[in-house]
């Protein structure tokens, strides 16, 4: 689990092809100390295992589903990406809760500068469309950010001048694609309505979900 708040950003220094996968070395520096084996990271919002080091370094690997489904399979060395380390019971929650799950891939459609912030409209598809709201939460390639204005086929975001310097937002242009992850309480709510048109009442939901839960677990056949 992430919040969104980017640690910092690091390289992407090496791509190793795996087969139909590939492992992928990071170098850092806030975050190189503090992470250790097996530990979660969030990479551009996609949540990977950490499995070795190298000088200064980490590495993961990447699955071909990944790939297919998000933006890391048009990553190149050299590139810089966002990080931050998986929440921890002490820690502040200053953007939302994030799974590190990318639900979409968008492109950035527009950037307009306002005063010192940046206003950026992305392309928004019908899948993603019904979870995102005026004033919710989105996750940006990693980045906890407030939606502005929602259309058909796009939503806008304001870019604050730390966000854009300190993240990957500020070397993006028009055309460049990013990782979408949709608010997770959003997800819910529009998942339990679903529901509720198709006849179901809450507690029928909740018990199917929780069967489904320990089918999955192993706990019931």
């Amino acid at each position: 689990m992430f919040t969104g708040i980017i640690k910092e950003t690091g390289t992407l220094i090496k791509i190793t092809d795996m087969g139909q996968d590939r492992e992928f070395t990071v170098r850092a520096r806030k975050l190189f100390d503090s992470i250790k084996m097996g530990d979660s990271i969030s990479v551009n919002g996609v949540c990977f295992t950490v499995k070795g080091f190298d000088s200064g370094s980490f590495y993961f690997d990447v699955s071909a589903s990944t790939l297919k489904y998000s933006d890391m399979g048009s990553l190149k060395e050299g590139d810089r990406i966002n990080l931050e380390d998986s929440l921890s019971q002490h820690d502040k929650i200053g953007g939302h809760f994030v799974s590190g799950h990318v639900d979409a891939v968008s492109s950035i459609i527009d950037i307009v500068g306002k005063g010192r912030s940046y206003e950026i409209t992305f392309s928004l598809d019908s899948s993603t469309a019904p979870f995102i709201a005026p004033r919710g939460s989105i996750t940006v390639d990693g980045i906890s950010l407030t939606v502005i204005e929602v259309s058909d086929n796009s939503f806008k975001t304001v870019i604050i001048p730390y966000t854009y310097k300190n993240t990957t937002l500020g070397t993006k242009g028009v055309g460049e694609r990013v990782n979408i992850e949709v608010d997770m309480l959003a997800r819910y709510v529009v998942n339990y309505l679903s529901y509720k048109e198709e006849g179901e009442d809450g507690q029928s939901v909740k018990d199917r979900i929780l069967k489904e839960k320990l089918e999955n677990n192993g706990f019931i056949r």
